[in-house]
């Protein structure tokens, strides 16, 4: 038997890649367990993965302390199927003929709420929207 469907790619795009494109794509991983090609990056990336965001995957035993900050590149952005910006810093031009979204993730710190709590609730409205996202491209 030969297998005629291609493995989805997604791309998770971020200013910095060391916190929301970093938890989508973990999350991502996680998921699918090899069924997507995940990658992610930074428009702008910084140094450091945020370690608020390491913890909080870690609470759902997710281990990324082997990841870095990447650049985003053209040829990433190429090879995907889908495009995910996360928040409103990166900003990315929507690439022809690709599945593109931006999520405008929920940021608690508006509401006053920071450290921990914060990086939960992120990280919890990412999970959500992977999870869904994970349905349509395993449906596809």
């Amino acid at each position: 038997m030969t297998e005629t469907t291609k493995k989805p790619s997604v791309l998770f795009v971020c200013s910095k890649n060391g916190g929301k494109s970093q938890l989508a794509a973990a999350l991502m991983n996680q998921l699918a367990d090899g069924s997507v090609t995940v990658h992610s990056a930074g428009t702008k990336p910084g140094t450091s993965l945020n370690p608020q965001s390491v913890d909080s995957l870690a609470e759902l035993g997710i281990d990324i302390t082997g990841e870095h900050p990447k650049p985003f590149s053209d040829e990433e952005l190429n090879a995907a199927d889908v495009v995910i910006v996360l928040g409103n810093e990166a900003k990315v031009e929507a690439p022809e003929g690709k599945r593109f979204e931006v999520w405008d993730t929920d940021e608690p710190s508006e509401r006053g709420i920071e450290g921990m709590e914060r990086m939960r609730l992120v990280r919890d409205d990412i999970k959500a929207r992977v999870q869904k996202l994970y349905t349509e491209l395993a449906g596809n």
